[in-house]
């Protein structure tokens, strides 16, 4: 079987660390406590970690499988959906946010499983093979941009032999 292709993109979607800030703030309160108070809270404390824990646990894995962005040589990952680049005919350049009227591409599908782009994500717009506009998205929309531009490039243009 063959190896998965290094991604020349990936944005997560979200970090493993996020689990770990409700333990470490029921640390903080327990450590001020016992600096400062008659009363230790030893029992709600770690049912409060644990429950802050379970939400955010939850959190991190949904937003890894729906809002994670990977590109490769091969396709183009956004959430749950994988485009093919042979699929992809350009890469539209950016609004223009002055603009009075939005681009076609502004309106276009997002791509992923979602109904539209997600919070703190720009989208990029994409021209596929047979006209149909989409929209890709990502935090770093510039190099998410700039690494689909490479790619469609070298495609169009294959290494002399």
């Amino acid at each position: 079987m063959s190896e998965p292709a290094e991604p020349r993109f990936h944005e997560p979607g979200a970090h493993w660390r996020t689990v770990a800030l409700g333990p470490v703030l029921c640390v903080v309160v327990l450590a001020v406590e016992l600096l400062t108070g008659p009363v230790v809270h030893w029992v709600s404390l770690p049912v409060i970690a644990l429950v802050l824990s379970g939400f955010a646990y939850v959190t991190v894995v949904a937003a890894r499988r729906h809002v994670s962005v990977e590109l490769t040589a091969a396709t183009l990952r956004l959430g749950t959906e994988e485009l093919p680049l042979e699929e992809i005919d350009a890469v539209l350049p950016p609004a223009d946010p002055r603009a009075r009227e939005p681009e076609r591409w502004e309106t276009a599908r997002p791509l992923g499983e979602l109904s539209n782009v997600p919070r703190g994500r720009t989208a990029v717009g994409l021209r596929l093979r047979g006209g149909a506009l989409v929209r890709a998205w990502a935090r770093d929309h510039e190099r998410l941009r700039s690494e689909l531009g490479t790619v469609l490039a070298e495609r169009a243009d294959p290494p002399l032999l």
